[in-house]
């Protein structure tokens, strides 16, 4: 079983990741760390360095690469992988795709602790609060797609779900 988790940034994607992977006793991904160790560089020298379009690429790549691997896994995807170059159709294709609702005051709240999002930067809350209304609005349809979806959800809750779908 693959699982692929998806959502906007702060929404837990690695966090539930890790702990659902290991009471599953499959594999752990995370794609961004994956894209970092594929370009020994970090998120944000490939935005700064290469670009968005680029970044979205190699992501997209290295989406269909681990989708396509037999052995089961856990994924925590970036907040727009699904969003780009056809990833929901690769993720829902290859696995059971879980979205990860959360408002923005939650998502804001778990952001601004985090300095390493490219497309969140900034100090200023109201802009911040904007950005992320804004990205949601963009993704949103996108996310909507996955075969769960789970607004405010629990380790608990991700378990029964998949349970649920087996």
């Amino acid at each position: 079983m693959k699982i692929f988790l998806i959502g906007m940034p702060g929404s837990g994607k690695t966090t539930f990741g890790r702990e659902l992977a290991s009471r599953l006793m499959v594999e752990f991904v995370d794609l961004d760390a994956e894209i970092e160790k594929a370009e020994q560089k970090s998120i944000s020298e490939i935005f700064r360095e290469n670009g968005e379009e680029y970044f979205r690429l190699l992501e997209a790549r290295l989406l269909r690469e681990w989708a396509a691997r037999a052995l089961p896994f856990v994924m925590a995807t970036g907040g727009g992988a699904p969003c780009f170059h056809r990833g929901m159709e690769t993720i829902n294709e290859y696995g059971i795709s879980i979205f990860l609702d959360f408002a923005v005051p939650v998502l804001m709240e778990r952001v601004r602790r985090n300095q390493e999002r490219p497309l969140l930067l900034t100090s200023d809350e109201k802009e911040l609060a904007e950005k992320l209304e804004r990205m949601r609005t963009q993704r949103l349809d996108c996310y909507r797609k996955a075969k769960i979806v789970l607004e405010n959800p629990t380790l608990e809750s991700l378990l029964k779900n998949i349970h649920a779908k087996k």
